[in-house]
């Protein structure tokens, strides 16, 4: 009788110690470590963006002369007063840091929301309407998905100029012809569907089957499209304002303090490699949760 009652009394030990394991086990069999560190780090760019003016030492355009091209306070000749350095005007690098990522986001994020919305709604116009509607919203596809976007960007600026708003409409109009693609093939094959043809029946309008119905069962593939998406517009607008067409000052963006800093790499590397490293990680995160959401998203993956 004693050695029974401890036997149980063992298996009663070990049993939450062994759903503890298992609970474990099944969170990063769902959610992998690399997609919790990649959350993570997109997450603190969120945050940083969200209250760059809160936590940056200094404003971003203020111009210090004296401490120009100070290295970073871990190197020589650095200080506290500027953890990351200063540039070659004596602008504290971390707050020019701080309020780029701001920038940047806002425009990859604006952009692909845009992008989202405009190749939806063309691709929703195509599959309605057909015939000639759906010839000219397909040519168009076919001739952005032919040129270089960057190319079609650089045409663009020199021939309306640049300011904020216009670049991030040309933000928004890269990567729209995916949306519409999208959108136009499994609309034609949802309105053949028999939910979508009893709606139709019922007499309800086709801005309400589109937007109510055919919308939400094909949300998943847009959603993945949007997260493969974002680190294309990231990276196109870290280019255009490398070149120096796209963000203009007193404005700055990651792709802006690259081309400020590319004369200094030699003697003040840490103007451009911090920028650079932040459109890495913040590329390379949105990557990883993007083949994540298109593997739980995607039935053909499960």
């Amino acid at each position: 009788m004693t050695d029974k009652l401890e036997v149980e009394l063992t298996h009663s030990e070990e049993k939450p110690q062994e759903n503890f394991q298992i609970r474990i086990h099944r969170f990063f069999g769902r959610y992998p470590p690399i997609v919790i560190i990649a959350a993570l780090w997109l997450l603190f760019m969120i945050f940083v963006a969200v209250f760059a003016t809160l936590i940056s030492p200094y404003d971003f355009t203020s111009i210090d002369l004296r401490t120009r091209l100070q290295a970073p306070v871990w190197m020589e000749g650095g200080d506290w007063n500027h953890l990351f350095g200063t540039d070659d005007l004596g602008r504290d690098v971390l707050s020019r840091l701080i309020f780029s990522i701001r920038m940047s986001l806002l425009i990859a994020f604006l952009g692909t929301v845009i992008g989202a919305i405009l190749g939806t709604a063309l691709g929703f116009l195509a599959a309605h309407f057909r015939g000639w509607v759906d010839d000219v919203v397909m040519a168009g596809i076919d001739f952005q998905a032919s040129l270089p976007f960057f190319i079609i960007s650089l045409t663009l600026l020199a021939f309306f100029g640049n300011n904020l708003v216009l670049f991030i409409g040309l933000m928004g109009i890269y990567g729209w012809e995916r949306y519409a693609r999208i959108t136009r093939g499994l609309t034609l094959s949802a309105i053949t569907h028999g939910y979508a043809i009893a709606v139709n029946t019922l007499g309800a309008t086709p801005i309400r089957v589109y937007l109510r119905h055919i919308l939400p069962n094909i949300s998943s593939a847009l959603i993945v499209n949007m997260t493969l998406n974002f680190p294309g517009t990231v990276i196109l607008e870290s280019s255009l304002s490398f070149l120096g067409i796209g963000v203009q000052p007193p404005l700055t963006s990651l792709g802006n303090m690259l081309g400020f800093g590319r004369d200094y790499l030699t003697t003040a590397w840490w103007i451009t490699v911090f920028p650079g490293v932040a459109i890495f990680l913040a590329t390379l995160s949105m990557s990883i949760l993007g083949d994540w959401v298109r593997d739980r998203l995607d039935p053909t993956l499960m």
